[in-house]
């Protein structure tokens, strides 16, 4: 080894330490900077349906479920110094089955790159429960939880698996992909692809810019009018076989295809738009893009499989 790279790796081995300090906070200096973790956790008894309200102003959060009556929170506040964790201040309360978790961090020093700071929470909850999760900047992660659902993002993708209820999402930019969700869908994002896979009762799926991928299992029935649509993309929506509705589809720029279903009822196909009666008709699906190809097709099948991975 050359007389170099032996400084460069004494060096990097010397900065590259790991001090644990006293109440969970733990130091660790690395190539680039140095940053510290402090963790902080808290458990909430509940009696019977508990509703969770969950917010940080900078970090992921991990929802999932178990068999206990108590809501168990894990906060992991980070930032470049001891000084900037302290920062962040930590509010958790609760009252009867309501229990409120708010990370926020001051706004002073905020301009300054070495005091970045961001609080991560995990949090184990009974599958029944409603749920109010919001980050300012980061990801969401729901898993098997049943109830009225309200996730939010400034910026960051959003995802569930095996949701049912009243399921409601919303980022500024990022994927929004749920698989085997049942129930009521409402999601949208300003910018990202949007994949939704389950049995749902009413939908509405928009995004600014990005694609949209509908697969409805057996059992979906348009309790409502269903609204589909990108601003610049393409739009995917599989039905099954007994599903009911009046279609219409347009796209601004592209082509609508429509494979494995037969239109009845005064159906209008054309290049950009179709329009036409599903099965017994009913209420409206409606599907937009403002550019790019709209493709109609049967869904075979059960659609409870894990989505792909998503495509760097």
């Amino acid at each position: 080894m050359r007389p170099h790279s032996v400084t460069r790796l004494s060096l990097y081995l010397s900065v590259a330490a790991v001090t644990v300090a006293a109440g969970g906070c733990v130091d660790i200096v690395g190539a680039d900077f140095p940053r510290v973790v402090d963790k902080q956790e808290k458990s909430f008894t509940v009696d019977g349906k508990a509703d969770v309200s969950l917010s940080t102003f900078d970090g992921s959060i991990e929802i999932r479920p178990w068999d206990k009556p108590e809501v168990h929170v894990v906060v992991e506040k980070r930032g470049a110094d001891k000084e900037a964790v302290d920062s962040i201040q930590v509010e958790m309360k609760q009252d009867a089955n309501h229990v409120v978790v708010e990370v926020k961090a001051p706004k002073q020093d905020e301009w300054l790159h070495f005091h970045h700071r961001s609080a991560k929470l995990i949090v184990s909850l009974p599958a029944a429960s409603d749920l109010l999760a919001s980050s300012g900047d980061g990801s969401i992660d729901v898993d098997g939880i049943s109830g009225k659902l309200d996730l939010r993002s400034g910026d960051g993708s959003i995802k569930g698996h095996a949701l049912d209820g009243e399921v409601r999402a919303h980022t500024g930019d990022g994927s929004i992909r749920f698989d085997a969700v049942k129930g009521a869908v409402n999601v949208d994002t300003g910018d990202g692809s949007v994949h939704l896979e389950g049995t749902f009762t009413s939908l509405r799926a928009r995004t600014g810019d990005g694609s949209v991928r509908i697969d409805a299992a057996p059992g979906s029935a348009p309790k409502g009018d269903w609204d589909i649509s990108t601003g610049d993309g393409t739009v995917t929506l599989a039905l099954p076989e007994d599903f009911s509705a009046e279609i219409d589809a347009h796209t601004g720029d592209g082509r609508v295809h429509v494979t494995d279903m037969d239109l009845t009822t005064n159906a209008s196909i054309e290049k950009r738009s179709v329009r036409g009666r599903l099965g017994a008709g009913g209420n409206t699906v409606r599907v937009r893009s403002g550019d790019g190809s709209i493709t109609l097709k049967r869904s075979y099948g059960s659609t409870t499989a894990t989505l792909p991975a998503e495509r760097p």
